[in-house]
């Protein structure tokens, strides 16, 4: 198999992120006696609640198992099997130490799939194993800090955000070890389906003639927690395995596309804030608007804000285009405060938000909040959203 198990975009940027502004909490995580202690734990856990296999007695499993280990370049680890009790759904999943795999199956998902099918299974599990020690462990860490986060009780929706997409992405590697274990596209979606299902027959074929059919009418975006539907994965791993250049544009779509403010990852904060000190740069250009007490007030939202000098930013107006409703509605939203901030500016401001507001596509938006936050009569707001062209046309530059 010539296509290389990297990780995706998205894990990339939240290590890089984690790295950057938690290295505190990245440390302290990095702690190796931690890390041991957590392991002794995880051994006892499983051998309280599984029933433990090995090759003498279970010689077809454990040769699939070799099998995935050699063809995702893991033959110097050591694998361990086990059989969830009380659980009816078959499923698989993995436990990670470091130098060592522990692979859990629930269900009856042993009698249900075909040698090459529980291949690509144990290929999908030992993936994780894969991703978590790539970069001497920093994956494993940040998997370990964003779902710790998520689940503190004072988390942020942003926390609990960014643990979700780690998750869908990683579920998104995953799958691709499937097919470098089985070497079979239709093989790892099979097995896919039928964990998912409980199907004892599916055609690989036709599923993945479902998904694009499903790709051809929609752009769909995911609303799981920490699998990506069925079609999304397939879709996904169809793209790859074609090494299609629309790959992580189609994968952003799927994981990242949202609408509202609270439905924001840690990276998509960074990215709006960023989009948010460009628009106020343009915002904020004209001379007149340059108050001491204008520019001190873009100073809180951004200490390092200057919009004296700012080159004509030319991707601004189609990022802006693009962006959901709700994310144009903050951005009026951060116009008003500039709207009462200098009174000497008397109504330059409104008209200029006003305008913005004209090319945001949100101008009634803006109105109503001019009309609830600033105390303005109707009559007012009337007259500079009709003239705001002509109003800021005769202030100087």
């Amino acid at each position: 198999m010539s296509l290389p198990l990297t990780p995706l975009p998205q894990h990339r940027a939240l290590v890089d992120w984690l790295k950057t502004n938690e290295s505190e909490v990245w440390r302290w995580q990095s702690d190796a006696e931690r890390l041991s202690q957590d392991a002794e734990e995880v051994r006892l856990s499983l051998l309280r609640d599984t029933y433990r296999m090995d090759a003498e007695g279970h010689p077809e499993l454990f040769a699939e198992i070799s099998a995935a280990k050699e063809a995702l370049g893991l033959s110097h680890i050591e694998v361990h099997a086990y059989q969830a009790q009380g659980h009816a759904t078959p499923n698989a999943a993995i436990c990670y130490l470091p130098g060592e795999a522990h692979l859990i199956f629930s269900g009856p998902i042993l009698t249900l799939l075909t040698a090459a099918e529980l291949r690509a299974v144990i290929g999908h599990e030992l993936a994780h194993h894969l991703l978590w020690q790539m970069d001497d462990g920093d994956f494993y860490l940040a998997d370990r800090i964003l779902h710790l986060s998520a689940a503190h009780p004072q988390a942020e929706p942003s926390h609990a955000q960014s643990a979700r997409l780690w998750s869908l992405a990683t579920e998104l590697f995953a799958d691709r070890g499937a097919y470098r274990a089985s070497g079979c596209l239709e093989t790892a979606v099979v097995s896919l389906v039928k964990t998912c299902t409980g199907l004892s027959q599916v055609s690989g074929k036709s599923y993945l003639s479902q998904a694009a059919e499903i790709f051809s009418k929609s752009k769909p975006k995911t609303d799981q927690l920490t699998h990506p539907e069925t079609f999304m994965r397939a879709r996904a791993l169809q793209l790859w395995v074609e090494e299609s250049s629309e790959l992580d544009a189609a994968i952003a779509r799927m994981l990242e596309d949202s609408d509202g403010l609270e439905e924001l990852d840690l990276m998509q904060q960074v990215s709006l804030s960023r989009l948010t000190k460009r628009f106020l740069a343009r915002h904020l250009r004209p001379e007149w608007f340059r108050s001491e007490a204008v520019l001190a007030h873009a100073r809180l939202y951004f200490p390092d804000f200057a919009a004296e000098g700012t080159a004509d930013d030319a991707l601004l107006s189609d990022e802006l285009a693009s962006l959901s409703k709700p994310r144009r509605e903050f951005l009026c939203q951060v116009m008003l405060d500039f709207c009462a901030v200098d009174p000497d500016l008397e109504e330059l401001p409104v008209a200029a938000a006003f305008e913005r507001a004209r090319e945001l596509e949100c101008l009634s938006h803006f109105e109503k909040l001019a009309a609830k936050e600033l105390g303005m009569k109707a009559k007012d707001l009337k007259r500079l959203k009709e003239k705001s062209a002509e109003i800021l046309a005769a202030a100087k530059p």
